[in-house]
């Protein structure tokens, strides 16, 4: 894809806004996640660290969740957050109403595990935002929010199982 000339058009839509949202997303989640690689633990895979991450944003997941987020199977899912378990990264709690599900959660040595990546990606998003004047940095800000409002509006949902792969808009 070609780099759009955004002084001269600022006003794309439709497609070229779509195309333009495809192409730098990736861009920007490439310098996130590179950092973050770079502060985690010698000791965690990369699939740990994600697994994480995932019980970081969706707190008192099920084991289902966790595989449906990393394509494995239960099995496999199950190996790796009983690993995570054992070296104090994850907690697990059996749930009142059904015996047969557990939630899982962070350990505080979890959640400081991905603070510490996080303060870090931060800090190397904004040196790389320092790049932009005020203007640019009010116009990022603003589409940024727009983009946050939509997305967050029309998201994928999921069920518990991973199932359900339609796209609902919420009122």
């Amino acid at each position: 894809m070609k780099p759009l000339d955004c002084e001269s058009n600022l006003a794309i839509v439709g497609d070229e806004c779509a195309a333009l949202v495809m192409d730098v997303i990736p861009q920007v989640m490439r310098t996130v996640r590179g950092t973050m690689r770079k502060f985690r633990p010698a000791e965690l895979t990369e699939t740990q660290f994600r697994t994480l991450f995932i019980l970081r944003r969706h707190t008192g997941a099920s084991l289902s969740v966790v595989a449906d987020h990393l394509v494995l199977t239960l099995p496999s899912a199950s190996k790796l957050v009983d690993g995570l378990v054992k070296r104090g990264f994850v907690r697990h709690e059996m749930s009142l109403e059904d015996r047969r599900r557990a939630s899982l959660m962070l350990t505080e040595l979890g959640q400081e595990t991905l603070d510490i990546a996080y303060r870090e990606a931060m800090s190397r998003v904004v040196t790389v935002l320092d790049g932009l004047n005020e203007e640019e940095h009010l116009i990022v800000s603003h589409g940024l929010r727009a983009l946050q409002r939509v997305f967050a509006a029309s998201r994928l949902e999921f069920d518990e199982a991973g199932e359900n792969h339609e796209y609902r808009r919420s009122a």
